[in-house]
């Protein structure tokens, strides 16, 4: 073969890898309230500055998270939040369009735990701004990707304060959230999918990697997903959730991030535990539909 041939070669194989090499998107929005942001845990103002807070409250939270393990695996993004806490999605789309109206190549959107804080369990409200938030991202940028996070079972409303999920196994309420969103994305196109947050937070239960119930105290070698309210997560929660979400968002296999990853060191979390919350996550996000 000639030398001309070769070079000829070795250009069309190195636009060929080129062309099918994934693209990063450049910039990432996370819009939700204090399940976002890590309340009632060290997550909340872990490293604000490696993120922008569109709200200038200072916040890290799990933005910071992914942030964080978007560096460990090579990949470039800009991340931005816009959290407020107690607040639904409704209120972000009435009282924040001005913060969130712009042109983002994928945003994550959480909404209250309850989906409707005036009636629990209703998801009406809860799609109906999904879906206003969907089409005024769209119209900025036909291209965006949004996702809606699907969060977990509260414990509080389980075991003790009276809710539709009283009574009923811990799973039933994150179950509930999840068909909820599900039900936004069969109704409005431009919303790209779902976030198995509080299917990673079940899975996690069924593995005994941790403890369903944290009223009648944690089984040895488990771990609670919940912080002293028994409402918002622990670090272990909020890392799980961040886990979630960047593998979601990125395709990327979080088990390469390995037990001794940087934020999971930062929030003092045992690396065995780490090993097998990046297992779920991946697992988890392997079985998400849609």
């Amino acid at each position: 073969m000639s030398v001309a041939r070769r070079i000829v070669g070795w250009m069309a194989a190195t636009v060929g890898m080129t062309m099918a090499a994934p693209t990063a998107a450049e910039s990432i929005l996370f819009v939700g309230n204090s399940f976002t942001f890590g309340a009632n845990s060290p997550v909340m103002r872990y490293r604000p500055d490696l993120v922008r807070d569109l709200n200038r409250e200072g916040i890290g939270g799990v933005p910071a998270l992914f942030k964080t393990f978007a560096e460990e695996a090579g990949q470039d993004w800009t991340v931005s939040l816009e959290t407020a806490g107690g607040r639904d999605l409704a209120f972000h789309y009435e009282q924040k369009r001005r913060e969130i109206d712009g042109r983002w190549d994928v945003v994550i959107l959480q909404g209250y735990s309850t989906l409707d804080a005036q009636r629990p369990g209703d998801p009406t409200r809860h799609v109906e701004a999904a879906g206003l938030l969907a089409a005024m991202l769209h119209r900025a940028n036909p291209r965006v990707r949004v996702e809606l996070v699907s969060t977990w079972s509260r414990a509080d409303l389980t075991y003790r304060t009276q809710s539709p999920w009283r009574g009923k196994p811990i799973t039933t309420m994150a179950d509930d959230l999840a068909a909820a969103n599900a039900g936004a994305v069969r109704r409005f196109p431009e919303i790209s999918g779902t976030i198995p947050v509080g299917q990673a937070w079940n899975r996690a239960w069924a593995e005994r990697v941790a403890d369903p119930n944290p009223y009648d105290g944690i089984a040895f070698g488990q771990v609670d997903l919940w912080t002293w309210d028994q409402y918002h997560a622990s670090a272990a929660g909020y890392y799980l959730e961040a886990l979630v979400i960047f593998g979601k968002v990125t395709g990327f296999d979080v088990r390469r991030l390995g037990e001794e990853e940087r934020a999971a060191r930062d929030l003092g979390l045992d690396p065995r535990l780490v090993r097998r919350l990046q297992a779920i996550a991946h697992a988890e996000v392997g079985n998400v539909t849609p």
